[in-house]
């Protein structure tokens, strides 16, 4: 059995549009329910659903083998993986951004090289980006709205992803710097690569057909 961990939220609707179209069954995957596993209707596959933060975790420690994963959480995550293929999906953007009436303050603090609070649900990415700088930043860990931070005071920038810019706008905050660019990745455990490398490569290898023939499709 290929026990395979699939993220909640926003990018389990393409997940599940991906595996259809690689030719397997993911009807279990539609049912909205509280089931945290179903199976394929073969009962070769086992779907593990999950939080997006926890995939490269369960893919690590072997209890998936493989799993679908944003580049922006498997950076932060820094977890022990082979990651296999670039799906395209979930396209977002990771990005640094304050409010839009601290924007000269902010931009004073830097040419000073004061400290800035930085809140954020990525502290190892954003230690990571802050210290290439030779930036001294205060990282302020949050699960939540991360978009909180500046307005309740407690911190200058949030560094955060975003899709169409538009809970920003809302919440009359400003994109100041591009950090990175992420899309969903195909992972897989380092042992079950070797064990299952049979079952693993031909589902990487569908998988790339189906994505190929996304693109195919768009450019015709």
């Amino acid at each position: 059995m290929l026990n395979i961990a699939v993220p909640k939220g926003y990018l389990k609707k393409e997940c599940i549009k991906l595996i259809h179209e690689a030719g397997y069954d993911a009807a279990s995957l539609s049912q909205e329910d509280r089931r945290l596993f179903v199976y394929s209707a073969a009962k070769d596959i086992k779907y593990v659903i999950s939080r997006p933060m926890d995939v490269p975790v369960y893919v690590e420690y072997g209890a998936c083998d493989i799993g679908f994963v944003g580049k922006d959480v498997l950076l932060e995550k820094q977890s022990n993986v082979y990651e296999l293929l670039d799906l395209g999906t979930g396209k977002c953007r990771l990005i640094l951004a304050t409010r839009k009436d601290c924007i000269e303050k902010v931009k004073t603090h830097y040419q000073h090289f004061g400290t800035i609070r930085i809140a954020t649900k990525y502290p190892n990415i954003a230690k990571k980006f802050f210290d290439q700088k030779g930036m001294q930043v205060e990282i302020i860990k949050l699960h939540g709205s991360v978009e909180l931070g500046p307005i309740l005071g407690i911190a200058e920038e949030i560094l955060d992803i975003t899709a169409t810019g538009r809970t920003l706008k809302e919440n009359d905050l400003v994109e100041m710097e591009n950090i990175m660019v992420s899309t969903t990745r195909l992972i897989a455990n380092t042992v079950s690569y070797r064990v299952k490398h049979a079952q693993i490569n031909e589902f990487m290898e569908r998988m790339g057909r189906a994505v190929h023939e996304r693109k195919t499709k768009k450019k015709q």
